[in-house]
């Protein structure tokens, strides 16, 4: 049976960033993934600046486009667009970004062990046993990061509830649309689909097109993302690796650890509500899973509750305004889009996007304004964003463990 110090289940993002940051402190770790790399994953492939800002590395090799305008689209109908002076999303595909983020922790000294399959783990007395199929792991600790779907949630001693919404997505090579028109830019369908948006994302040779909502909105994807493809002119014949998924959203109160197990980024459900983007959260789940394994491997903690008061320290007040936002874009999309419209209101959007703002209810002057006016809507639209702010500020109390606060690691 191996021995180390950490074992990670799953290695994407989360698992791969929670890796390398363990290995390159001199932890032994092993990464442990069903798939084999390189391989694609289902995503919109959208890095805000507000991940790359915790990213222990650049990623200048596997970005493919750099967004610093950004088209806001009602209905098919009405339209506006806001730019921004230096780009605030960098395009990539997770092909190449989970590629690229698993060498640079094998790289740092993890050890890869891909197309192996965990069917369970276990925490004991003494530490953690991974079950696998290409034999058994033994670990101090360790950190599920599988997604959803995966085995590790279960190990936390009790459920991980979770909302879910679904997309559809797919691409469009740039031979059947204009690059000259959707590069360097993001175009946002509001009010088309309940529950969530439509999108078009430029890459490298391709735009990425896609719709999400509601869990119920399943059986409907299909018609919205024709909608989008007749709405700017795409030929629906031309869409290529076309897939679903489920996008995994926290309920609140959800545990995010257990005896010995941390749960970082899907894992835990760590996608933000509104924009479906679980990027941010991947990488800040994994700063904060291995400041908080070192912690423990050191010593310094005795337990790993603290990882958790980290976690919601950061994304509680951003949830739950998220929350209420999408609920008042799905409530009253008409006048939530006249909100955003206001030219004050980008402000905090690009603050928000380039992680300058962690709790939107922190807006100043007129910039307060929007915030405080979606928010009012997504109330009246029965949003649960109070349940994650109590939460968030219940969090805050319990932040300082053994006279450190764990919501400030950095590396």
């Amino acid at each position: 049976m191996t021995r180390v110090d950490v074992a990670v289940v799953g290695a994407g993002p989360s698992g791969a960033l929670a890796a390398y940051r363990l290995a390159e402190r001199g932890a032994s770790v092993v990464l442990i993934d069903r798939a084999r790399f390189p391989r694609d994953k289902p995503c919109g492939g959208g890095l805000t600046q507000r991940a790359i800002r915790l990213l222990p590395f650049a990623v200048d090799t596997v970005v493919e486009d750099r967004v610093s305008r950004i088209d806001f689209r009602l209905g098919y109908r009405s339209s506006f667009h806001r730019c921004a002076e230096d780009p605030l999303v960098l395009m990539t595909q997770r092909r190449s970004l989970d590629a690229f983020l698993v060498d640079r922790a094998v790289g740092a000294g993890a050890e890869l062990r891909n197309g192996v399959k965990v069917s369970r783990v276990e925490p004991d007395g003494s530490g953690v046993i991974v079950r696998t199929n290409a034999g058994d792991v033994r670990a101090e600790l360790a950190i599920g990061a599988d997604g959803a779907n995966g085995v590790s949630a279960a190990a936390v001693g009790r459920p991980v509830p979770r909302r879910y919404c679904v997309a559809l997505e797919g691409n469009v090579p740039y031979e059947a649309a204009s690059s000259a028109r959707y590069r360097g830019r993001i175009v946002l369908e509001l009010g088309v689909v309940p529950g969530g948006y439509a999108w078009i994302f430029p890459k490298a040779d391709h735009v990425n097109v896609g719709v999400a909502g509601w869990e119920s909105e399943g059986t409907n994807l299909r018609r919205h993302l024709g909608r989008l493809l007749a709405a700017h002119g795409l030929p629906a014949d031309a869409v290529v690796g076309l897939r679903g998924h489920r996008l995994p959203m926290r309920a609140a109160d959800a545990p995010f650890s257990g005896k010995r197990v941390l749960l970082a980024g899907d894992a835990a459900g760590l996608v933000d509500p509104l924009s479906g983007d679980g990027l941010y959260e991947a990488a800040l789940s994994a700063q904060e899973a291995a400041a908080t394994a070192r912690r423990f491997l050191d010593g310094s903690v005795t337990s790993l509750d603290g990882y958790g008061a980290a976690l919601l320290a950061r994304t509680g007040p951003l949830s739950a305004a998220s929350w209420e936002w999408k609920h008042a874009f799905d409530r009253f999309p008409r006048l939530s889009f006249g909100i955003t419209r206001l030219p004050f209101a980008w402000p905090v959007v690009q603050a928000l996007l380039r992680g300058e703002l962690i709790e939107p209810a922190a807006s100043r002057g007129l910039s307060a304004l929007p915030v405080f006016l979606l928010s009012l809507l997504g109330r009246a639209a029965n949003a649960p964003g109070a349940t994650y702010r109590r939460e968030a500020v219940r969090a805050g109390r319990g932040l300082v463990v053994g006279g450190e606060s764990m919501g400030t690691a950095s590396s």
